[in-house]
Formats: C-alpha cells, sequence, structure tokens
C-alpha cells in the first residue's frame, strides 16, 4: 500500500470528493482508510432501558484506497507515488515533482 499513516490524502470519489484530510488508520487486508473528518455516516441507537436512551451517533466509514490520492507536501497536488532506492533505502517520490516524500 503506497499510503501510510498521517499522510494527507485528497478523495477522489464519492460524496466527499475533493476534500483532503489526513489518515488516521489503514486497512491493507481489505485495502481501505480511514480519513479523519470524511465519510461520516449516522447510525440509530435503540434504548436500551432508562439508562441508556435513543440516539443517532457520527461513524467514519474506511474508504477504498482507491478512491484516495496522495498529496505531495512538496508540490502540493494530488499526485501518484513510485518507489526508488536511494543510498540503499527504498524511498516514495512524487510522480509529478520527482521529490521523495
Amino acid at each position: 500500500m503506497k499510503i501510510k499513516k498521517n499522510d494527507e490524502v485528497l478523495v477522489t470519489a464519492g460524496k466527499d470528493k475533493g476534500k483532503r484530510g489526513k489518515v488516521d488508520k489503514l486497512f491493507p487486508k481489505s485495502h481501505k482508510v480511514i480519513v479523519g473528518g470524511l465519510n461520516i455516516s449516522k447510525r440509530h441507537l435503540k434504548p436500551r432501558g432508562k439508562d441508556q436512551p435513543g440516539s443517532i451517533i457520527d461513524l467514519v466509514k474506511p474508504l477504498p484506497v482507491e478512491s484516495v490520492a496522495l498529496v505531495c507536501p512538496k508540490c502540493n497536488q494530488a499526485t501518484r507515488v513510485g518507489y526508488k532506492f536511494e543510498a540503499g533505502e527504498k524511498v516514495r517520490f512524487c510522480k509529478k515533482c520527482s521529490q521523495t516524500i
């Protein structure tokens, strides 16, 4: 997965298309990411006795990795990610400005 935790991403599809946010959590097996404050859905809870009344809560749902694009910190544009080896170490780089991320 070319996106890592705390990367800034741009949503490219769905109801939050065009919005930016930071990656909070990754799910590599299912190819999904949770972006803070985006893709929020409502969940209705039934009342569970006198102590817990019914309510509506906001849940942050995961987005598919295919629906987000990494924002390069150098050129501030949504870009694809490439890999290269520098000094025997594998690093990510921006495909638009060729700077390491």
